[in-house]
């Protein structure tokens, strides 16, 4: 099911729905090829474990909301922006973009070079979008544009096409960005959640592939949320065993497709049409499909959902959120 629900039992990472991570999306701006469009959507608007609505509050203002960022092909972040998010006038949130780069894309925590800050958080359906700079940015409950059979996924993969995700929100973060500001060429994408509430940086949650976190990983889940891609060496036996015993692959071809899984990063060059997973991800791939095709080394397909129907062929591209937040509910939540 994407990334959504990564904690443990399908739960949320430290027990909140608003460090999970859902979706990563990258793509040329239509209409533009000299510049890009960058989705990170986190906190689904209703969980599974346990059941029901959470909380209308979109964004943790205690944690960072990073886009990490590999401009030569090693792993590690050479580039990275920052959401942080903090009550505003009236207690409605508003955010902070920062850029850094080297060591300090590396690291945790808020720095960086501030882009813009004060940008309004979106509570209801108009998209308040920021600017400065080149740079465009959205934040705020959107309608999530994921699109799978849940259920089925959970009923051990008999799907019947009932899309989980047809009326559910989540919360993207959206930015338009200069392919200049990107480095030049391919690189490789990776978001990740960054929890402060204990008073020291814990990364909560990351990811890049579609599902990969939710259907591998299994007992080791908790140990692969917290590792930086440059380590996914070492969970290749893990998801090879997940592999054998889903797809009935050998023990050396579900090595080799594991390996073509890590590590996590989402591959793309800015200069050619986003279609995944050969680069990039569009909001109606269809990547469910890819990933469970693998996942069962062939034997299930699809789960005969298709893509929504509400997205937007302009900034922020996700659509409006099927329910209004007022500004006023979620500072009282």
């Amino acid at each position: 099911m994407s990334h959504h629900y990564s904690g443990p039992d399908y739960g949320f990472p430290h027990g909140d729905a608003r460090l999970d991570l859902t979706d990563l999306y990258a793509f040329p701006k239509p209409g533009d090829v000299s510049k890009s469009i960058l989705i990170m959507n986190v906190h689904p608007s209703a969980g599974v474990n346990p059941p029901g609505p959470t909380t209308v509050v979109p964004f943790a203002t205690e944690a960072v909301y990073e886009l990490k960022i590999d401009t030569d092909g090693d792993a590690v972040a050479d580039l990275a922006y920052r959401a942080r998010f903090s009550p505003g006038d009236g207690g409605a949130l508003t955010a902070t973009l920062r850029r850094a780069e080297g060591l300090k894309a590396i690291g945790a925590g808020d720095g960086g070079q501030t882009i813009l800050e004060g940008a309004p958080v979106s509570m209801g359906s108009e998209a308040r979008v920021a600017e400065a700079g080149g740079y465009r940015f959205f934040a705020g409950w959107r309608s999530d544009p994921f699109f799978f059979d849940t259920q089925g996924a959970l009923n051990n993969l008999q799907f019947t096409g009932d899309d989980f995700f047809t009326e559910k929100d989540v919360c993207s973060i959206v930015l338009e960005v200069p392919n200049s500001a990107l480095g030049a060429g391919k690189i490789g994408l990776w978001h990740r959640t960054v929890d402060g509430a204990s008073g020291k940086w814990v990364q909560a949650d990351r990811g890049a592939l579609p599902s990969q976190s939710v259907f591998l990983t299994g007992e080791m889940k908790g140990d692969y949320l917290a590792r930086e891609p440059k380590d996914d060496a070492r969970f290749v036996p893990v998801f090879a065993h997940s592999l054998e015993h889903t797809g009935g692959y050998t023990p050396a071809e579900a090595t080799r497709v594991a390996r073509t899984l890590l590590p996590d990063i989402l591959l793309y060059d800015p200069s050619r049409l986003a279609v995944y997973p050969a680069n990039g991800r569009a909001l109606t791939d269809d990547v469910t499909d890819i990933f469970i095709s693998i996942l069962t080394n062939g034997k299930v397909t699809g789960d005969n959902v298709g893509p929504h129907k509400d997205l937007l062929t302009q900034f922020p591209y996700v659509g409006a959120p099927h329910m209004a937040r007022s500004g006023e509910r979620a500072a009282g939540a």
